[in-house]
């Protein structure tokens, strides 16, 4: 049998890159709806569950993961739109791109930045090789290959030594073990005032929504829970996170699976998830806590659905306090379990995970693994 489709491993700005896109919302849908199911085959979600969750044909969803595994995140603007013949050879635009991309200071030049109309000028008089473009069309070139003016950024690199262990443990209790597999992370702060979103009104006469001035009422975070086998959401809204909260999380999670076998909860290593008492109580209560690297949230299968959390019930909203806040929270919960998968899909998609791989290969998009002896 065929491997089942999905991203190969992403790296720490990919994913830190994914998480912001559907955690924050992106001006184009298409760009948000391909970086969450991106994040959600990283997780471990399987094609028929992406599929729904984004609201596609499942080949789209395999076609745009194939796409990321070509190029990486350029895949998330796709290039739909034809034109007249390009004036430049590939050879000639990867050379305008390579250029574009390396620091000025490199090339002998006495700024820290290209502008356009300096990128173009340094064009025409490199010594060996000139190439002749306007700004307009060097504009363009920048733009349909992808490179755009942005502020520079900072990231962090996973320092923990044991990064591939902890994702080659999440990948395999996914793998191996999808119906005691659970997932758990904090979602917020969510405060009360009204948050932008968007929704149909008559042109230029949008809904508006009033500033606030004065926020009395604190913040609150969800604490979330996500079954991978049955894909059922549920959580509360906590007043901080802590430990004692976590521990009534993975109390609930224990709760869903009271047959007692052993279970595995993928969550991300904050200091609040990993104190003496709920490392007692898991190993008592037969509880695997299986923590994602450091910098490396995007692992955790709860990711995904953090997007639809926001923009269904966060975005858009005048919640006037926590409890009528946490009343819609919970009712988009209740709605959402009720309408995650058809049958036929959950049996397909229950089948599918029951499989275990008899040869790994590339492991969410490593090297291959080495050969046996």
């Amino acid at each position: 049998m065929a491997e089942p489709v999905r991203v190969r491993r992403l790296t720490d700005q990919e994913g830190q890159r994914l998480q912001q896109i559907v955690r924050r919302g992106s001006t184009s849908s298409v760009r948000y709806r391909r970086a969450m199911l991106l994040l959600a085959s990283a997780g471990g979600n399987r094609v028929p569950v992406i599929a729904q969750l984004v609201q596609a044909d499942e080949d789209t969803v395999r076609d745009v993961i194939h796409r990321f595994n070509e190029i990486g995140l350029a895949c998330l603007d796709p290039q739909w739109a034809g034109g007249r013949p390009r004036q430049l050879s590939p050879d000639d635009e990867d050379f305008v791109i390579q250029t574009a991309t390396t620091r000025p200071a490199k090339l002998g030049q006495p700024f820290t930045r290209w502008s356009i109309r300096k990128l173009a000028a340094y064009l025409r008089k490199i010594h060996g090789r000139i190439i002749r473009i306007g700004r307009e069309a060097l504009r363009c070139l920048l733009a349909r290959r992808g490179i755009t003016f942005q502020r520079t950024k900072t990231w962090k690199e996973s320092p923990d030594p044991e990064r591939d262990t902890k994702l080659d443990r999440i990948e395999h209790v996914l793998d191996r073990f999808p119906d005691r597999v659970f997932a758990f992370d904090e979602f917020g702060p969510l405060g009360i005032r009204p948050i932008a979103g968007s929704g149909w009104a008559e042109q230029r006469r949008p809904d508006r929504l009033p500033a606030t001035y004065h926020r009395t009422h604190g913040v609150r975070y969800f604490h979330g829970c996500h079954s991978v086998g049955d894909d059922r959401l549920w959580g509360v809204n906590r007043r901080k996170k802590g430990a004692a909260n976590t521990l009534a999380a993975l109390k609930s999670i224990r709760a869903a699976r009271p047959d007692g076998a052993p279970i595995y909860v993928i969550m991300d290593n904050l200091s609040a998830h990993k104190g003496a008492d709920i490392r007692r109580w898991a190993k008592k209560h037969k509880v695997e806590l299986c923590f994602t690297p450091t910098y490396a949230s995007w692992a955790n299968p709860i990711e995904a659905h953090f997007g639809p959390l926001r923009q269904f019930t966060i975005a858009n909203s005048k919640h006037h306090n926590h409890t009528v806040q946490t009343r819609a929270l919970h009712a988009y919960l209740r709605w959402r379990n009720a309408n995650a998968r058809h049958p036929d899909v959950l049996a397909a998609q229950r089948k599918e995970r029951a499989r275990i791989r008899s040869e790994r290969g590339i492991r969410w998009g490593g090297r291959p693994l080495p050969a046996a002896a």
